[in-house]
């Protein structure tokens, strides 16, 4: 399901979040600064004035028009590395207040692209279950997504680590799934959400079972969009090369709901205050080309309204073809088949002659009588 997005449903002061890999503790940049306020939380707004990243011209999420999208065909499939060998060491899952987080090993990567990159985590961004409004960060032709997952990713050929490379321009690696609902659950998903219960609270975690983490990831690798982009967070480093892929995931109704009222945004002692909307809204392209990996017309992303319209067009022209069968067979039916066939017409069968009868006949039409005078009988033939 898309959502057209009318306007931000709330402010959101998200930290990015990096992963120590020794002690898999996940810290957040910016708990020092002042995100809060008497009148309420500091609006997205705000965030340049602390953090004047934020405020660059390269910043994301972004609206993809599809219509400006460049086709480049030297991009190919990416590659993940090491997704699925997941070994016995168990995952944990991090809630870090503003999102859930799964800090990923370091033999995961990701193949495809200039340099070598090390996954680091994963994250998701949703809404708040409206129905007129989703929770992606990205939106395609001003229509969001369900939930949006990250999977975050540094470079790792050129820098030693997270906190080096989040600083450079080429030092980060995003891919960027967008989730709409379906009737069915997504399995791999719940790997994540089953375990949601137990880290309700800012602050908690929790160790969970290891998992292919490819599953969460659509089959086709090789179609998407790619733009330079942003951390969608404080302190918004400029640092990103994004991969947005155009074919979505799927999760059920009740998989969502669960990822948007389970967690909470506020310590245990707290006043709760529920985990939502927790998205950035699109920032402008300015200048930015978006790159696709495949030509333009295999990009359309048509809209309810647009594809309410063939529907109705397509039933439309089959009761039209539908009608005229009906009035072709009709009228072949009420047609003589002697008009419709001539040629196949049997040869007249000619009649059967006694002598003299046709003589008879003949003389009987050619005789004639004068004027007043009664015609003699003719006497029937023996």
């Amino acid at each position: 399901m898309k959502y057209k997005r009318k306007g931000l449903l709330t402010d959101w002061p998200c930290l990015m979040c990096i992963t120590d890999r020794e002690s898999q503790d996940v810290s957040c940049f910016g708990h020092s600064l002042p995100f809060s306020s008497p009148s309420g939380s500091v609006g997205q707004s705000k965030w340049a004035d602390y953090f004047p990243d934020c405020g660059g011209k390269a910043q994301s999420p972004v609206d993809v028009a599809t219509v400006q999208t460049q086709y480049d065909p030297s991009l190919g499939p990416l590659t993940p590395l090491g997704y699925s060998q997941h070994g016995n060491k168990p995952f944990s899952l991090y809630n870090n207040g503003h999102t859930v987080v799964v800090p990923l090993p370091g033999w995961m990567g990701l193949g495809g692209l200039p340099w070598q990159f090390t996954a680091v985590q994963m994250h998701l961004h949703w809404g708040n279950g409206a129905l007129e409004a989703g929770g992606s960060e990205h939106t395609i032709n001003g229509q969001s997504s369900a939930a949006e997952l990250h999977v975050v990713h540094y470079n790792s050929e050129l820098y030693p680590n997270m906190s080096v490379a989040m600083t450079q321009q080429d030092g980060l690696a995003v891919l960027g799934v967008l989730i709409e609902t379906g009737e069915e659950a997504n399995q791999a998903f719940w790997n994540i959400l089953n375990y949601l219960g137990r880290i309700r609270h800012a602050g908690q975690s929790v160790s969970i079972p290891a998992f292919d983490v490819q599953s969460l990831l659509p089959s086709d690798l090789g179609r998407y969009l790619r733009y330079n982009g942003s951390l969608t967070t404080p302190p918004c480093f400029q640092s990103v090369l994004w991969t947005l892929f155009t074919e979505t995931v799927k999760i059920s109704h009740t998989q969502l709901m669960k990822l948007e009222t389970v967690l909470y945004a506020s310590k245990e002692d707290a006043d709760r205050v529920v985990m939502q909307d927790n998205y950035r809204t699109p920032q402008p392209l300015n200048d930015r080309t978006i790159l696709s990996s495949f030509p333009l017309e295999s990009v359309k992303v048509y809209t309810a309204g647009e594809i309410t319209a063939i529907v109705i067009g397509a039933l439309c022209g089959c009761v039209g073809v539908a009608v005229i069968i009906r009035f072709i067979v009709k009228t072949i039916r009420s047609t003589s088949s002697w008009d419709v066939l001539p040629s196949i017409r049997p040869a007249p069968v000619p009649r059967t002659k006694e002598p003299g009868k046709d003589l008879k006949q003949d003389v009987a039409l050619n005789t004639t009588t004068e004027p007043g005078k009664k015609e003699d009988p003719v006497p029937p033939s023996v």
